[in-house]
């Protein structure tokens, strides 16, 4: 397998879905490894698992209603 075959099987599921048994079984792993995250562990780490505080709360309000910098830079 060509080495621009292996990362296109790699990130392609579609692609990856074509291939024989046997190129499969030649795939090398992926060199991030597997990823798998559980429910929990998403919500963690997209931010979801709490309460979402801020350091300037006027100043976000003040930014997100009204759409404009309120803060120097």
């Amino acid at each position: 397998m060509k080495k621009r075959d292996v990362i296109r099987a790699w990130i392609d599921p579609e692609y990856r879905s074509t291939l024989n048994p046997d190129q499969l079984s030649r795939l090398p792993s992926h060199p991030a490894g597997l990823i798998e995250l559980t429910d929990e562990a998403l919500a963690c780490a997209s931010g979801l698992a709490g309460i979402v505080q801020t350091t300037a709360p006027e100043c976000t309000m003040y930014t997100a209603f009204a759409g404009r910098r309120c803060c120097p830079k």
